[in-house]
């Protein structure tokens, strides 16, 4: 419950301050967000890159990826 009641605190906090400075917390948080998102991608895309490097991926129709999907 710790985490629950620092983030209690922390909204507290935020609520307390004048509007402008909640929306630019607002807006602070948003492009953070949107930055770890991409870092997230970027990540996931250097994997994909590795698979398909060395020979870790599979080529097929829609169709047959819905038929090995299917068979899980």
């Amino acid at each position: 419950m710790k985490t629950s009641t620092q983030v209690n605190d922390i909204l507290q906090a935020i609520s307390d301050l004048a509007l402008e400075e909640q929306f630019y917390i607002a807006e602070i948080l948003s492009k953070r967000m949107i930055e770890l998102r991409r870092n997230q991608i970027a990540l996931r895309c250097s994997e994909a890159e590795e698979n398909y490097r060395l020979g870790n991926v599979q080529t097929g129709t829609v169709e047959d990826l819905m038929k090995y999907s299917s068979n899980d």
